[in-house]
C-alpha cells in the first residue's frame, strides 16, 4: 500500500516503509514497476527463476539465489549457535575475533554495532592493527575464520597468526582446535582442514553469494557468539518474505525499481544518509552489496555512503540519488525503513532488480579477482627481494607522491597534487580515496573524505585497505570509467610474520596496494598513490594540507 507522503511507488508493509518524493524519481520508478509487472518479474524472482538477468548470467543465478529462503533455512543454526555459545561462555572465552573480509565481516558488524554487542572484526592486513588485536584478551579469544572460498588470503594469514599466538600460549592441539569455529561453503579448501584440524566448522548455504549472505551461517554465527538475538532477526526478515512475492505490497520492488529506474534516467550515483534509521553502519554493507553487484560492463550504481543527509560536502548534483535511511530530517528522493532482518532482505531483493533493470549480472564480480591476481604475481615475482613500489616522483615532507607521467603535470607540492586531482574529475565523474591504513590507529584518515569533498561537487568516496577491495573495488574497475583514485599507503613500524607463508602482514599490504594500483592503470584509469614515510606526520600533513585540521590522532 501507498504511505501517506509518498509517491505511488511507496511500499510499506511489514515494517518496512520505502517512499518516493518528488516527480523525477517517482516517474522513473513507475515506469519500472509497470515494466516488471508487464514481465512477470515479481512473480518469477519469487520461484527463483535464473532467466531473470539474461542467457549469459543464466548459470550464476541459477547457484545464487538461495537468499531468498535464508530466512526459512537458516533457523537450523539458531540451536548450533546456542550450544556454540554456551561452550564458549563455560571455557571463559568471551571476546570474539571475526577474521573474515567483504559479505564475511560486513554484515556481522553491522549487526553486532546495531544491537550493542561485541565483536571485533579484523578485515585488514594491517599489522599494527592486527597486532593490537592479538595482543587484546588473547587467553579470552574465540576466534570465527569466515570464509567463503575458503582461500581468501588475508581470512588465511589471520588463521595462522592465530594459531601460532594460541600455541604460544602453551596451548595443545585439542584447546586450540576449542577456540576456533570455521564458517566455509561444503567442499572448500578450509572445510577440509579444517575439519582435519579438530575445528567446529559450520557449512553455509552454497547457493549464496557472499554479499547476499547476511541472514546465512557468514552473517548469523558470529553475531550470535557475540550474543546478538538471533531468532529476533530472522523473524524480522520472515515477516516481510511473503511480500517480496507481491506486486503490490513488495517494498523490495519498489526499493530496486527506483535505484534501477532513477540510474538508468542518469541518476547514477546513489548517497546513502543515515537519517535515524536506528541501524549502525548500515551503509557499509550497503555500499557492498550495491557496488559489487552493478559495477561491471562499463556501467553500474555508485554507492556513496554518508554519516547523514547533511554530512560535510555533500552537494546533491544532477546525477545523485539521495537515499534516507531511516525517518529523513530533510528532503531525499526515497526514504527507507524499517527492522535490520528485513532491511537486509529487501535490500538484497532490490539489487537483484536494479541489476536486471540496468542489464546487469547481479552475482558476479568478474573484476574483484584482478587484483588477487596482482597481488599473489607482485609477491612472486619479488621472492624475498623489495616490492616494486617504484620512485616517488617528488617527496613532500612526511609524504612520497608516486604517479605515472602525465597524470601530475605541474603539481610540485601535496597541495599541487591534491588541487591536480580534483581538477581531473570528470563532470560526470567521483573521487574515491582508498587508504591501505590501520582502521583504529589511523582512524583519522577518513577525515579527508569530507575534507576533499568540500573543494568539489562531485560525489568523494573513501574505503579502507584491502576492505574495499571486496566491496567498491568491483566497481573501480568494472564501472563507468569516471573516476579518479586516491590511494594511501604507509611505512610500517611493527610487522607481523605469516607462519607458513613467505611473507608477512606488511609485505602483503603492500603488494595489495601495488596489485590494485596496477589493475586500475592497466584499465587506464588515472591513479596517484601517497606514502606515508611516517603515518603520524604524514597524516597531520596531509590533513593540513586538505583542509581538515592537522592535529593528526
Amino acid at each position: 500500500m501507498s504511505t501517506g507522503t509518498s509517491a505511488p511507488g511507496g511500499r510499506e508493509t511489514a515494517g518496512m516503509a520505502v517512499a518516493t518524493h518528488g516527480a523525477a524519481v517517482a516517474r522513473a520508478q513507475q515506469q519500472v514497476l509497470d515494466e516488471l509487472a508487464a514481465e512477470g518479474v515479481p512473480a518469477a524472482l519469487a520461484a527463483g527463476d535464473p532467466r531473470l538477468w539474461g542467457p549469459d548470467a543464466e548459470p550464476e543465478a541459477a547457484i545464487r539465489l538461495g537468499w531468498l529462503r535464508a530466512p526459512q533455512v537458516s533457523r537450523p543454526l539458531i540451536a548450533e549457535i546456542a550450544e556454540l555459545a554456551q561452550r564458549a561462555r563455560a571455557a571463559g572465552l568471551d571476546h570474539v575475533v571475526l577474521a573474515g573480509m567483504g559479505g564475511s565481516s560486513l554484515a556481522p558488524e553491522v549487526i553486532t554495532r546495531t544491537a550493542g554487542r561485541p565483536l571485533t572484526v579484523l578485515d585488514t592486513t594491517d599489522p599494527h592493527q592486527v597486532g593490537r588485536v592479538l595482543g587484546d584478551r588473547l587467553g579470552k579469544t574465540l576466534l570465527v575464520v569466515s570464509s567463503k572460498s575458503g582461500s581468501t588470503i588475508e581470512t588465511d594469514s589471520h588463521r595462522r597468526v592465530y594459531e601460532a599466538a594460541f600455541a604460544g600460549l602453551g596451548l595443545d592441539a585439542a584447546e586450540i582446535s576449542r577456540r576456533i569455529v570455521v564458517v566455509t561453503d561444503p567442499g572448500s579448501p578450509l572445510a577440509g582442514s579444517a575439519q582435519a584440524a579438530g575445528y567446529h566448522v559450520v557449512l553455509a548455504d552454497p547457493d549464496v553469494g557472499g554479499r547476499y549472505s547476511a541472514l546465512t551461517a557468514f552473517g548469523l554465527v558470529p553475531s550470535g557468539l557475540a550474543g546478538v538475538d538471533v531468532p529476533r532477526l530472522l523473524d524480522e526478515a520472515d515477516q516481510v518474505s511473503p511480500d517480496l512475492a507481491s506486486q503490490e505490497r513488495n517494498p523490495g520492488l519498489a526499493l530496486g525499481a527506483v535505484l534501477g529506474g532513477f540510474a538508468r534516467d542518469g541518476h547514477d550515483k546513489a548517497v546513502l544518509a543515515d537519517c535515524g534509521s536506528g541501524i549502525s553502519g548500515f551503509g557499509d554493507w550497503a555500499e557492498q552489496l550495491i557496488a559489487e553487484s552493478t559495477g561491471k560492463q562499463g556501467r553500474g550504481i555508485l554507492p556513496v555512503v554518508l554519516a547523514g543527509e547533511d554530512a560535510p560536502g555533500f552537494s546533491p548534483g544532477p546525477d545523485v540519488h539521495l537515499i534516507g535511511l531511516g525517518d529523513p530530517k530533510g528532503p531525499a528522493d526515497t526514504s527507507v525503513a524499517g527492522p535490520l532482518g528485513a532491511q537486509f532482505l529487501v535490500w538484497e531483493y532490490a539489487v537483484a532488480i536494479a541489476g536486471r533493470v540496468c542489464g546487469i549480472n547481479p552475482f558476479d564480480q568478474p573484476n574483484v579477482a584482478e587484483s588477487k591476481v596482482n597481488t599473489t604475481r607482485l609477491l612472486e615475482e619479488a621472492g624475498q627481494g623489495p616490492l616494486p613500489a617504484g620512485e616517488p616522483a617528488f617527496t613532500d615532507g612526511a609524504v612520497e607522491v608516486h604517479a605515472e607521467p602525465g597524470v601530475l603535470p605541474s603539481a610540485t607540492d601535496l597541495a599541487g597534487v591534491l588541487g591536480a586531482v580534483l581538477w581531473s574529475l570528470p563532470a560526470d565523474g567521483y573521487l574515491a580515496i582508498m587508504a591501505y591504513l590501520d582502521r583504529t590507529g589511523d582512524h583519522v584518515a577518513d577525515r579527508l573524505r569530507d575534507a576533499l569533498a568540500t573543494r568539489t561537487t562531485r560525489p568523494v568516496t573513501f574505503g579502507w585497505g584491502p576492505r574495499f577491495l571486496h566491496s567498491t573495488g568491483q566497481y573501480h574497475k568494472g564501472g563507468p570509467p569516471t573516476g579518479v583514485y586516491l590511494q594511501i599507503t604507509g611505512a610500517v613500524q611493527r610487522d607481523l610474520p605469516v607462519p607458513g607463508q613467505p611473507f608477512t602482514l606488511g609485505r602483503l599490504q603492500l603488494a595489495q596496494a601495488l596489485g590494485d594500483l596496477r589493475a586500475l592503470r592497466q584499465r587506464g584509469r588515472p591513479a596517484v598513490r601517497l606514502h606515508l614515510r611516517d603515518r603520524a606526520a604524514g597524516l597531520r600533513q596531509l590533513l593540513a594540507v586538505a583542509g581538515a585540521g592537522g592535529d593528526g590522532r
